[in-house]
Parts: structure tokens; C-alpha cells; sequence
């Protein structure tokens, strides 16, 4: 036997498996990286208790989606140097990894971050957040924009923090059984009129203890005013998270009502069911007339209308912190 060419073939059979055996490693490994979350750092003058990641899958996000920006460069900033910048534009949506839900093909926009690697499944625990709205900043309503919520886990919100047609509210819904949607503890609080919130800082203080008994509560106060005091159970899954930042939702409902006397030529000229009816009622007074109903009128009708864009959302945030005690999520006065 040739032991030289033996060496030689068995050196070479080992090295491309080898080879093998590395490119499935690395191509795994960049598959995960391309999945994993997409962390966002907040710096101590902006943040701290939690670690959040950009909602959705990171690839979808705009670069003007959240960005850390400076007091020195004229952004409104309630301590420090520093706040959080969240902007929407018309098309700022995306998918999770899965493919299980996609914002566009839901009638959603955001830019949002997501504490749910840090999900809390019992306890007392203090939340604090400074938000600004800007001095141009206009209430998109019927179009729901939420700042801010408290997810679960597995399962819907339990609290929101959602502009209505009245201003910055709180919005509760707890329940029992997801899969009946009984949501018969919903309930709603004005916070702040649209009036009260241009070009000014709020600060929001929450305190929450996370359980299924009668004994959780969510306290909340607004420049050291109590706004809100709920007794009774906080939620109805295992674990609970926070995310904040900009969430549209409605976008067709917004465009349905600043076309309004277009949606009425439309229906006339293409004739309309009952239930497109009503819905076209409940847009004129801008009153909520179902999501898929207003999908399905701007489909059919969106040929009509003049304005077909949606403003943009901006809002601050500063301050976001959380903790086990009062004194360490930095209370301002």
C-alpha cells in the first residue's frame, strides 16, 4: 500500500468533512442571529429596571422608528440630557418571525419596544415614564393609538394606555377566558384631554401588584395627582410585560373619516348592506365601527377618496423605569 496517498485521501475525506460540519454550524448559527431579538439599550438617564427589544422582528424597524436623542440638539427631554424619540409614518408595519401575525395586513402600524424577556409573574412593583406630546400633535381618533400597555404572556393586554376620541386614556380588560373575548370588566378613564397634553411633559406613576385573586390593584398617578385606583384581579394569564412606545391601530378607520362625504357618494353609487350602513354612521360621528367592517369599506371604496395619507405620530418618552420600590424608579417633582 501507497501509505503516502492513504494519508494524503484521508486527510482530504476529513477535511471536507470538517468543512461540512462547520458550514452547517455557521449557517445555523447566523439563522438564529437573523431570529433573535433585537435588543435596544436604553442608557441610565433614559432607563432602568428592565431591558426591552424591538417589538416585532427588529428588520421591519424604520431608523427614525426609536431613536436616543439629545437635549443639546433641541428635543424636548424631561431630566438629564437625554429621552426617547418614537416616530409612526404611514407604512411603518411588519411581522412577527413565525408569521403568525403581520400589523399590515391588519390594519397596524408601530414602533414599539417590549419588555417580554423580563415578563413578571407575580409581586408588587413600581413603574415610572415621563411622556411628551408635541406642540403640532394631532389626535388621530378614530384611528387608536396606544403609548404605551401591559401585556400578557400568551394572551391580551390587561392595561393600555390608548389615545381616544377624548385624549390620553387608560383602557382595562381583564378577563377570565380569552377564547369567549368576555370582556365584561372593560372599562376606560380619561387621563389627560387633548387639550392639556400639547407641548407638555407628564409623569406617570403606577403601582401594581400582578395576580389572578381579588387582591391585585393598579394605582396610578399623573404629576403626583391620582387618576386611577383599581382593586381586583390584574390579570388572566401567567405572566405579564410592559411595552411602550407608538401602536395604530384603525388605519382605514382614520382615512373612512376624513373621507366621509366620499364614503357616502361611494355606498350610493355601489349600494350597501345594512352593516356597511351603520358602520358609515358610526364614522361620521367618529365612533368605532368595527376593524374588519373598516377594512372592508376601504377596499371598497378607497377609488373615492381624496386623502389617502395618514399624519405621522411622534411622542418622547423619559424616565422609564421600573423596580420592587418606590424610591428606585426615580420619582420626579
Amino acid at each position: 500500500m501507497n501509505y503516502k496517498i492513504y494519508l494524503r485521501n484521508f486527510l482530504k475525506y476529513n477535511y471536507m468533512k470538517n468543512f461540512f460540519i462547520i458550514l452547517i454550524l455557521s449557517l445555523l448559527l447566523f439563522n438564529n442571529i437573523g431570529y433573535s431579538k433585537n435588543f435596544v439599550k436604553l442608557p441610565k438617564d433614559v432607563g432602568s429596571g428592565s431591558k426591552f427589544y424591538k417589538s416585532l422582528t427588529g428588520k421591519y424597524y424604520k431608523k427614525h422608528g426609536v431613536q436616543i436623542v439629545n437635549k443639546e440638539d433641541g428635543h424636548p427631554v424631561r431630566s438629564g440630557k437625554q429621552s426617547i424619540r418614537f416616530e409612526v409614518k404611514q407604512g411603518d408595519c411588519g411581522k412577527d418571525k413565525d408569521g403568525q401575525w403581520d400589523d399590515c395586513k391588519n390594519d397596524r402600524e408601530r414602533h414599539e419596544l417590549s419588555g417580554g424577556e423580563v415578563a413578571m409573574s407575580s409581586g408588587e412593583y413600581w413603574f415610572s415614564w415621563s411622556i411628551y406630546f408635541p406642540k403640532d400633535h394631532k389626535n388621530l381618533y378614530p384611528l387608536s393609538n396606544a403609548f404605551g400597555q401591559f401585556h400578557q404572556k400568551g394572551g391580551h393586554p390587561v392595561f393600555m394606555f390608548k389615545e381616544l376620541k377624548k385624549g390620553y386614556s387608560l383602557v382595562r380588560t381583564i378577563t377570565e377566558d380569552d377564547s369567549l373575548y368576555d370582556f365584561s370588566d372593560y372599562d376606560e378613564k380619561l387621563l389627560l384631554t387633548n387639550e392639556e397634553v400639547s407641548g407638555k411633559w407628564f409623569d406617570v406613576l403606577i403601582n401594581a401588584k400582578w395576580t389572578k385573586k381579588k387582591n391585585g390593584f393598579f394605582k396610578l398617578w399623573i404629576n403626583d395627582e391620582l387618576k386611577y385606583d383599581y382593586v381586583g384581579p390584574t390579570k388572566s394569564r401567567q405572566k405579564v410585560y410592559q411595552k411602550f412606545g407608538v401602536y395604530r391601530t384603525g388605519i382605514s378607520r382614520y382615512i373612512n373619516h376624513v373621507n366621509i362625504d366620499k364614503l357616502k357618494i361611494c355606498l350610493e353609487e355601489k349600494g350597501k348592506t345594512e352593516k356597511e350602513y351603520k358602520a358609515y354612521i358610526k364614522l361620521k360621528i367618529k365612533k368605532y365601527p368595527g376593524h374588519q367592517t373598516s377594512i372592508d369599506l376601504y377596499e371598497k371604496c378607497k377609488n373615492y377618496y381624496d386623502v389617502k395619507t395618514v399624519p405621522s405620530t411622534i411622542i418622547y418618552f423619559d424616565e422609564v423605569r421600573r423596580s420592587k420600590s418606590k424610591e428606585k424608579v426615580g420619582v420626579l417633582n
